[in-house]
């Protein structure tokens, strides 16, 4: 549990969160995607070394919950590490601000998502925290618990419609930007020729690649030569279309996969073509590119990672502000990383 003062007309600046149209993208949390390849890597990656980032201080808690508020959870799912992480952060923070948590989830199936949140007015929830299956589709039920006066909170995936408290999720803009950094000063030295495989039509991807166009701007003497969208940034489909551009574009020095199936496709490609000059980097850092980004000898250089137990951790306690009459912002942004072959050194 942790707590802050808030000095009496101070407003706390929030950066816009990334997030997804629609959960079935798999844009936005990638453990989900289980594609496998001939390039896949057996060996485990040593523990990372890098901290994780503090808590927003714009979500900490200013007091102890007043009572043993009741907060119902809608995940998108809970099977894959992204979510399970999630999960644990919102377990854990709720043990910590003595409050009751009711977590179920959706199995990414909307209907499934409106019955749980209509069973959690049925129950008389304090509060509903949702990670939308469908940010269009879940509206109608988040509009039943606005008509209910039961405030609805969202982490990682936002709503496109009906009211919400507060917003949380990782910041992306920020995470694009530390690719972009990455590949202009480290990798390239200022110089060179830069390629996005993309999904331009999802928020939180949009986020992370204005970050890295935004960070590569800075420099130059490099080019961006191709910006070209993979359908459902899924890892087969990440496959073909880095072929294509390895044929169009032969010049390429640095792919930049806005989350890990795009990336460890690209990586599938150079392989395939006997290409040892293309660098990668990537976004989520999974386990598998975790174990490449280690060895130092991969051309999967560096991802941004994100932090899902404290995505869970920050929504809690902002929940817990919110129902003891604080005023918290619409959207809180959780901090990324980026994960290096120097992220496991000892």
């Amino acid at each position: 549990m942790r707590y802050r003062s808030i000095p009496i007309g101070i407003v706390a600046l929030v950066v816009l969160s990334g997030c997804s149209d629609k959960a079935a993208d798999g844009a936005n949390n990638t453990a989900t995607d289980t594609t496998t390849t001939a390039s896949t890597t057996t060996a485990s990656a040593p523990p990372l070394t890098i901290a994780e980032p503090s808590e927003p201080k714009e979500a900490m808690l200013v007091a102890p919950a007043k009572k043993n508020y009741t907060i119902g959870v809608s995940l998108l799912t809970q099977d894959d590490e992204f979510y399970k992480a999630l999960k644990k952060g919102l377990e854990d923070e709720a043990a910590a601000d003595k409050v009751t948590i009711k977590i179920e989830s959706a199995d990414k199936d909307l209907s499934k998502q409106v019955n749980q949140v209509q069973d959690f007015l049925t129950q008389g929830v304090d509060a509903i925290i949702v990670c939308p299956v469908d940010s269009q589709g879940i509206g109608s039920a988040i509009a039943q618990a606005n008509a209910h006066k039961t405030p609805v909170f969202t982490a990682d995936i936002a709503s496109k419609s009906g009211t919400v408290v507060s917003h949380i999720a990782s910041d992306n803009v920020q995470g694009g930007s530390l690719d972009g950094d990455y590949v202009g000063k480290t990798l390239l030295k200022g110089k060179g020729n830069v390629a996005i495989l993309d999904l331009s039509t999802v928020t939180s991807v949009q986020d992370r690649v204005k970050g890295f166009k935004d960070a590569i701007a800075k420099y130059p003497g490099i080019k961006i030569v191709a910006d070209v969208d993979v359908p459902d940034a899924k890892r087969e489909n990440a496959e073909k279309k880095a072929m294509d551009l390895l044929t169009s574009h032969p010049d390429i020095d640095v792919i930049f996969g806005i989350n890990d199936p795009v990336a460890l496709g690209t990586l599938s490609s150079l392989k395939e073509a006997n290409n040892t000059k293309t660098m990668v980097v990537g976004f989520d850092a999974v386990p598998e590119a975790q174990n490449y980004i280690s060895t130092g000898t991969s051309q999967l250089k560096a991802d941004a990672i994100q932090y899902p137990d404290l995505i869970g951790k920050t929504t809690v306690d902002t929940v817990v502000n919110a129902l003891n009459g604080n005023k918290v912002p619409p959207l809180i942004a959780v901090p990324t990383g980026l994960v290096t072959a120097d992220s496991f050194k000892k």
